[in-house]
């Protein structure tokens, strides 16, 4: 694929080194188009050296194959990372003083651009409204992340990372569907993720192994869509930009925060390992292991069952059918069944709309970066997905959402 990459006059600039690398590593052909400003921050034999092509802001060089016009025309993705307020404004007004710009007006291919400025930059009515403009011409404007920004300034405005400005790009790139024209554009997402944990003492705690970049992935590849999303997690991973987050610990936490964004979400994904138990008493002190074996004065564990969360949403939400709620089903094979015999009984108690079923184990899936899962909606034959990638799987997960929402 014939890439262009632009890259705006900001600080966040050596960012798009990374993405470079990421495109050229796949195999793409890419040209860089940076801005005289950008070349500031980053200098033109950096770019060369990255994209093994020579490197130009100028309409003014090698006139005679007329760049300006020829780029854009070329060109299969045009990807503008970091875009400044300023490339932002003349994008939106159609503006062309430069090669970049030259480029964004010639191109007929989709464009993609990631924004990165300060907080009250992002924010302002000007910046606003060129956006809107923007994105009502078919442009995907990405939503920035929030942190640390120049200086000791924190907010949203952030450059998201390179490696999700990729996985967005990836559905251009792979013709994974997706992209802001998708059923979930406009939507309200609420996606739960991680494992939750259940306290003992201070220091100690009931919980599993997952990672939560299931979860994780499922809300970067909604928010890719056009989606609003709101992540409910126990997990510490950098949050894709365009997500909100809702930060929780134990099941009770997370079913209260679930119920209280149920009654405004269209879709629910509960992705989030929920303990099955928690101890019945926390102790305020640390337990003292100090306790000879047998000793009937040592302490015992008493547990009590946790919530259903998955099924109080079902119910909750009575004969309407919405909002559209995904289950997550962690399962191991056994005396009883395999893993879809175990699925097939959960979808049937659960009575979600889509269950996801997910081989777990030793080494396998928790923590992963890879899955394989099983997509089971009521009254059909389960859809095999992986071993994948899990930003694939999150892709696939949408997929099989929009159907059922178109």
């Amino acid at each position: 694929m014939r890439i262009v990459l632009g890259v705006g006059g900001g600080i966040a600039a050596y960012k798009a080194c990374t993405l470079l690398r990421r495109f050229t590593e796949c195999g793409h052909d890419v040209t860089v188009v940076p801005t005289a400003s950008a070349l500031k921050f980053v200098g033109a034999p950096t770019w060369a050296a990255l994209s093994g092509k020579p490197v130009s802001d100028q309409v003014w060089d090698d006139v005679h194959r007329v760049p300006h016009v020829r780029i854009g025309q070329q060109a299969d993705l045009v990807v503008v990372a970091p875009a400044t307020a300023d490339l932002l404004a003349k994008a939106a007004h159609g503006l062309a003083d430069d090669l970049l710009t030259n480029t964004l007006l010639t191109a007929r291919c989709p464009v993609v651009l990631a924004p990165a400025m300060h907080t009250e930059m992002w924010t302002h009515p000007a910046t606003v409204a060129n956006v809107s403009t923007l994105r009502e011409r078919g442009i995907d404007v990405i939503e920035p992340a929030s942190g640390r920004l120049t200086g000791a300034d924190t907010g949203p405005g952030r450059l998201p990372e390179p490696e999700d400005i990729f996985e967005h790009c990836r559905c251009y790139i792979e013709g994974v569907s997706g992209g802001p024209n998708d059923e979930l554009n406009g939507k309200h997402v609420v996606i739960s993720a991680g494992g939750t944990r259940e306290p003992l003492d201070p220091v100690r705690y009931l919980g599993n192994r997952s990672s939560g970049k299931q979860g994780y992935a499922l809300a970067a590849a909604a928010a890719r869509r056009g989606a609003r999303v709101t992540l409910v997690s126990t997990a510490s991973l950098p949050l894709p930009g365009g997500v909100d987050l809702v930060k929780v610990e134990t099941a009770l936490e997370l079913e209260r925060e679930m119920k209280a964004l149920a009654g405004g979400a269209d879709v629910i994904v509960m992705a989030a390992a929920v303990a099955d138990f928690r101890p019945a008493q926390v102790s305020a002190a640390k337990i003292k292991k100090g306790f000879a074996a047998g000793d009937p004065d040592a302490p015992t564990v008493e547990l009590v069952r946790n919530p259903d969360i998955l099924a109080g949403l079902v119910e909750a939400r009575g004969d309407s059918r919405t909002p559209y709620i995904v289950g997550f089903a962690a399962e191991t094979g056994d005396e009883h069944g395999d893993v879809l015999t175990h699925a097939r009984a959960k979808l049937e108690r659960k009575k979600c709309d889509l269950l996801v079923a997910n081989e777990v184990g030793d080494g396998v899936t928790f923590g992963q970066d890879t899955s394989t899962v099983h997509l089971m909606r009521p009254g059909q034959e389960p859809v095999t997905v992986g071993p994948a990638d899990k930003n694939l799987i999150a892709d696939t997960v949408w997929d099989a959402v929009g159907q059922d929402l178109s």
